[in-house]
This record gives C-alpha cells, structure tokens and sequence, in this order.
C-alpha cells in the first residue's frame, strides 16, 4: 500500500538510529573515562560492588600509612630507650666503682655527682621524647592503639612503658621543723605540678636513708585540690623505706595535710630536736627506684646496683615489645598492600572499561550509523514515487 502520512521504512529506520546512538554514546562515554560502570543504569549491581571495593582499597591503603606512622613513632620511642639504656649501665658502672672502699668520701660524692645526674637526664627524657606534640614515654600510652585494617576493630595495640615523670616537682617548704613540748618535728613537702595515683614521692632522712612514698588516688587528690586527704596518713603499705632520723628518732607518720605531705617525727621526741630531709624526687615507672638511690657511701652502693639491674631489664623489656611491635607491623603493612593490590585487581574486573571491546563496539555501531542514515535518507525518497501517481 502507498501512503505519504505514515512512512513505515523510515520510521524503521529513525527508531534503529536512536538505538544505535543510545549504544554509540555509552560506548564513547566508557572510553572517554575508562569506566565500564558510569551510571547506576549501566549496571545496578556492579555499582555497588565496585562502591564497596572503592571504600576497601582506600580504607587499605590509608591503613598502610598508618601502620608506617606507628613505626616511626615505636622508633622514636625505642631511641630515647636505647640511650636511657646506655645511662642506666653507666650509673651501674658508677654504681659498681663505689662499692670499693678504694675510694674516699670526696670521691664517692664525686661519683654520687655524675650518678644523680644521669638520673635526672633519665627523667627529663620522659617528659621530652614526643610524637606529633604528645609524650610517649611518661606511662600514659602504655595501651596505645593503631588502625591497621580498612574496617572497625581492626586495630593493635603498642605499650609505650612507663618511664618517669618529669613535669612535678617537689620541695621542702617548712624543714627542720623543730619539736616543741613533743609535738613531734615536721617537714613539709611541697609538690608542684599534677600527681596521679601511683606515683612516688622519694626522700632521704639525715640518716642516710631512702623513704619512698607512693601516692594513692585519695592522697594524688588531695595533693592536686590542696585539700586534706580523707586517708590522711600514708599507710605503711605506701612507703618503703626506714622512715628513722638521725637526730629525731622515728618518723611518727606521713600524712597529706591542706594539699602539702608533712612528715613528721614522734611525738615523744625530747623538745628541741629537728631532722632534715633532702633528695626529694618525685617520679613513676622504671625511674622511680633508680630516682630514690645515691651511691654516697658503699652500702647504698650495693642498694642502687640491684636497683639498676631491675630498672635495666625493665627498659629492655620495654625495647623488646618496641621491637615487636615494629616487626609485626612491618608484615602487616605488607599484608595490607597485598590485600589492596589485589582489591584493586578484582574491582577493575567489576568497573572498568575493556578497550578492545568498547574499540570494537564504537566501530560497529558507528557503521551502523552511516548504514542506517543512507536507508533513512532511501526511504525518504522511496516516498517521491507517489508523485508519478498524481501526474
């Protein structure tokens, strides 16, 4: 049948150029950006895999540099260690020299010298060895945690030891107090800066002995408020040491009194009697021993050699799980790029464009361009027969 309104051919051939067009765009959008999936309608489900595989491989690859953080700073940590380690065994030589009765009273305080500052620097390291602004090795990272996986909980977790502490001092405010009709002798002690529970607060009497006090929470409290301790006294359970003087007698008792630590003598001293104290430290961890020792005569000397000992393994103790703790984030660092390398493999598969085909499929539909234009361009004229009808 001949008609004009409705011409069947070419809108056969219109309706196969849109299709082919639709097919030509999607090919040419896939090589210019590589991508097999750029719309969720070129495949819904490939879409959200390929999503989930995007949030992996980055999730991956920002855990490999956090891994590579953790490293760097376990080595900073570990450095500081080592040096400490090398102060510790000089002490302990020093420790060793004065043991010898070979050597006078001048020289065992030279000697005493040199050790109480190596102690000092031991303490002073704590407070400044530092990662990103934030100290690593005064015991409050002793339960650090680094993520190493793309997901939640994914983590590992670094103790940094507990080394010392350097930011509380503390000094004699009110010493020598004298007994009056057997008060009892006080010396008070100041502390400036915060304590924490378990921290140590180290003296030496007259008597050439070392008293160590560690601080409970209540005590840390009172100290810190300037407010009187509910559990005042400090229990025996809290010190170690002789807490005898030489002029004095016996210390009656160490108590927390309007934020200060009083120590004070008996109170059925005679009237007049005083006592001193000095070397007054206050620290926590692995220096905290070491800190309340001298090797000023050769007895303490013997004292502060198994001090010493005890605080060495404890540092290579402390360096072992540093070094631990670097191996195995070595190999997860590893593992981690394996597993992205290998994420990123399966979701190029899922997304992105296979060239020799969508090269192959441009060629194709691009002929089927010119075809289907030229049978357009016939069916148009096949129309103009109808004229020679009208003649």
């Amino acid at each position: 049948m001949a008609t004009i309104n409705t011409n069947m051919s070419a809108n056969i051939a219109a309706n196969s150029m849109t299709r082919n067009e639709r097919s030509m765009s999607s090919t040419m959008e896939r090589l210019s950006t590589g991508l097999r999936i750029n719309s969720a309608k070129d495949d819904a489900a490939g879409l959200a895999i390929s999503s989930k595989m995007t949030s992996q491989v980055r999730g991956l690859n920002q855990a490999v540099r956090n891994a590579n953080d953790a490293i760097s700073m376990i080595q900073v940590a570990e450095g500081a260690m080592k040096e400490v380690t090398n102060m510790f065994q000089r002490m302990r030589e020093l420790a060793v020299q004065s043991i010898s009765d070979s050597n006078t009273n001048a020289d065992r305080t030279a000697l005493n010298n040199e050790y109480k500052q190596l102690s000092a620097e031991v303490q002073r390291i704590a407070e400044n060895t530092q990662w990103n602004g934030t100290n690593i090795l005064d015991g409050a990272r002793t339960a650090t945690t680094f993520q190493i996986g793309a997901n939640a909980s994914q983590t590992i977790q670094v103790n940094f030891g507990d080394l010392a502490n350097n930011s509380v001092t503390a000094a004699t405010t009110a010493a020598n107090s004298t007994v009056a009709d057997d008060g009892g002798a006080t010396n008070t002690i100041a502390v400036t800066g915060t304590v924490a529970a378990g921290d140590t607060i180290s003296f030496k009497t007259d008597n050439n002995n070392h008293v160590t006090v560690t601080l409970t929470a209540a005590q840390a409290t009172a100290l810190n408020d300037n407010t009187a301790s509910g559990d005042a006294d400090v229990a025996s359970g809290d010190y170690t040491g002789t807490l005898t003087t030489a002029t004095a007698g016996a210390i009656e008792n160490i108590a927390v009194v309007d934020g200060d630590l009083v120590v004070r003598a008996a109170t059925d001293d005679a009237a007049g009697k005083s006592f001193a104290i000095s070397d007054i430290i206050v620290s926590r961890g692995t220096h905290s021993p070491v800190g309340a020792s001298d090797i000023t005569s050769s007895t303490l000397a013997n004292t502060a050699l198994g001090v010493l000992d005890t605080a060495i393994e404890g540092v290579n103790s402390t360096r072992a799980g540093l070094g631990a703790s670097m191996s195995r984030l070595e190999y997860a660092s590893d593992n981690l790029q394996n597993v992205s390398q290998n994420t990123q493999a399966a979701r190029s598969r899922v997304l992105d464009a296979d060239y020799a085909a969508e090269t192959t499929e441009l060629a194709r539909t691009q002929i089927i361009q010119q075809a289907s234009t030229a049978m357009l361009s016939q069916a148009n004229q096949s129309q103009q027969s109808v004229l020679s009808l009208l003649r």
